[in-house]
């Protein structure tokens, strides 16, 4: 195993803040399945990494979702396949993946005023509206 992990030209990741739990896999494999510990579990300490900005990291958290953990390390597990070798290729692809989409700064949002047609559409979008909740039943108290 290499000691750093390449994200990108800037970025590597060292070895202390990964660590590999190899577990028992749920699904195909046998026999083998109950005694072979092939599905891995990457836990990356994504928090207290210093490659990492903060900007990078909160939006990291945001793409992990259920993946981030209380202590804020990004734990994800992979039994893809029948090979712990594969899978830890995996996870290691995944985590590398998930870091590079957090690199990407989002564009910001330049309001626009809504044109005049969707305003138009809208208030008679409104009134059709309007006019079919006034068509319904309405009860003559003299009968």
């Amino acid at each position: 195993m290499g000691v750093f992990m390449r994200i990108n030209d800037q970025i590597t990741i060292a070895d202390w803040e990964l660590t590999e739990q190899f577990i028992r896999a749920s699904g195909p494999g046998g026999q083998n399945v109950n005694k072979v510990s092939t599905a891995v579990e990457l836990r990356f300490e994504a928090a207290r990494s210093p490659s990492l900005t903060d900007p990078v990291k909160a939006r990291l958290r945001r793409l992990a979702g259920r993946r981030w953990t209380k202590e804020g390390a990004l734990v994800l597990q992979v039994d893809e396949t029948r090979s712990q070798a594969r899978n830890r290729e995996i996870a290691r692809e995944r985590l590398a993946e998930l870091i590079r989409k957090a690199l990407e700064r989002p564009k910001r949002r330049i309001a626009t005023r809504p044109t005049l047609g969707s305003k138009n559409r809208r208030l008679k979008a409104k009134k059709e509206r309007g006019a079919v909740k006034n068509l319904r039943g309405k009860v003559d108290p003299t009968e």
